[in-house]
């Protein structure tokens, strides 16, 4: 939330416990990203672990330069037609004193940079997932900084920034349902519509190679979400930042097991993907909504976002794109719903006063929500594939077909992720000899002698 106007006699003085609240609000947010490579990991094919991995860590590298050089100035800057921010003192952090606080809160704005700053980090991580198997890591890493810098930061300004257009319009979007998770969802659907699908899509089985990894990053990202949604209200006065506490565990909770109901209804089976998924599910929808629903509307929230997150995985196999790990049917699905059911179960005794349809408002904030949603979509989605599109025929998006099917842990990362044989992790370049050292005729004499013992 952006600093407002305040009389001198009422400025805030640093509050050193909510500067500790949220410095530990950020490194759990920060936690998320490890926790969404683990998620992301488990999920693809042995041959593919490493890179899905690294695809999330290099996030950590590019964004945080690029935040501090100019994307918190772009994000959070004085407002420039309530497209983009901008200001100098933020440029380089520079101009920014140690205990200068965030407009009207009582923090250091270096404590809301930092947290910012995580978000910017694992919103094109989210995008990775979609890409499983199929894109080079040189070509991702181009793609991470030039999406955050022309759609991230342009869009979180809209949506959190004093001036952006969808905060002066009244958009409820407490910690990310538009600004992170239908940002990156429709990022993913713009640049796999580009890309092309996996060799062997609907043919070869791509099963996950290792759901206890996948549980742990389910994990980690639900422990971590409570500083992403929670942390949002920057302090901890008021009690708005407890009830979006308690509605992420709830809205967690509740699509994790509407997710398995439909999945025994559907498939006769409850599945450990499918409690990991659910969860994401429910973390994503509740995101926007957490701080305008009471607890029974987070229940509601999970619950409707956990079916229809359930029966969007299955969209890409009618329709034919390949979203590899499902984000578009998570994120942009789970995203999409949480934003409009604030429209329906907003109390206008949380956040603000902003009421939904079921608690006798109108249909202006569904409208709002629904405005916030479309523009975000069609936005990220147009940029996304435009930007893949160029990188894809400049230097290439994808690694060869021979390169995929050999798999692309060792093509660009010269790794593996297990060894099964027991000799060392790594693996040779490719560029030097994979075949064996050949074979001594006095060491092949010997094996052959002892062959003759043994027999």
């Amino acid at each position: 939330m952006p600093p407002g106007i305040t009389l001198a006699a009422e400025a805030p003085q640093l509050s050193a416990a909510n500067t500790g609240f949220m410095l530990i609000c950020s490194a759990l947010v920060m936690l998320m990203t490890p926790g969404l490579a683990f998620f992301y990991g488990g999920m693809v094919r042995v041959k593919s672990t490493l890179n899905m991995l690294m695809m999330s860590f290099i996030s950590l590298g590019i964004v945080t330069i690029l935040w501090v050089l100019y994307g918190f100035s772009a994000a959070f800057g004085t407002d420039k037609g309530s497209l983009i921010g901008w200001n100098g003192d933020f440029v380089g952090l520079s101009g920014i004193g140690k205990t200068e606080l965030w407009g009207t809160y009582d923090i250091p704005i270096y404590v809301f940079a930092v947290f910012q700053l995580m978000f910017a980090v694992i919103t094109p991580a989210l995008i990775s997932g979609a890409l499983a198997d199929r894109v080079k890591f040189t070509a991702w890493a181009l793609f991470v900084a030039l999406w955050v810098s022309v759609v991230y930061f342009p869009v979180a300004h809209w949506v959190w920034g004093e001036g952006g257009w969808a905060f002066e319009l009244g958009v409820i979007d407490f910690a990310g349902g538009t600004a992170v998770h239908i940002n990156a969802g429709a990022a993913a659907l713009g640049v796999i519509l580009v890309i092309g699908k996996r060799v062997g899509f609907k043919k070869d089985p791509m099963r996950p190679h290792s759901l206890p990894l996948v549980m742990l990053g389910a994990g980690l990202l639900w422990f971590g979400w409570f500083g992403f949604n929670a942390g949002s209200w920057l302090g901890n006065n008021d009690g708005v930042g407890a009830v979006m506490f308690v509605n992420t565990q709830v809205a967690t909770a509740a699509a994790m097991l509407a997710w398995l109901a439909y999945e025994k209804i559907r498939h006769g089976a409850f599945t450990t993907l499918g409690a990991a998924s659910g969860a994401v599910a429910g973390l994503v929808a509740i995101t926007p909504a957490g701080g305008a629903v009471s607890p029974l509307g987070a229940i509601a929230v999970g619950a409707i976002a956990g079916v229809l997150c359930a029966m969007a995985v299955g969209l890409k196999f009618k329709f034919g794109y390949d979203d590899s790990l499902d984000v578009v049917g998570v994120h942009l699905v789970g995203g999409i719903a949480g934003s409009l059911l604030v429209g329906f179960f907003a109390t206008g005794g949380v956040q603000s006063d902003a009421k939904g349809l079921l608690y006798g408002g109108d249909a202006s904030q569904l409208g709002k929500q629904a405005l916030g949603v479309f523009v975000t979509l069609a936005y990220s989605l147009i940029v996304s594939a435009i930007l893949a599109l160029v990188i894809d025929k400049t230097i290439g998006m994808r690694v060869s077909e021979d390169d995929e099917v050999s798999g692309i842990d060792q093509v660009e990362h010269a790794e593996t992720a297990y060894d099964f044989s027991g000799a060392g992790g790594g693996s040779l370049p490719r560029t030097a000899s994979a075949a064996p050292p050949a074979r001594s005729a006095e060491a092949t004499a010997e094996a052959a002698q002892n062959k003759k013992v043994d027999a």
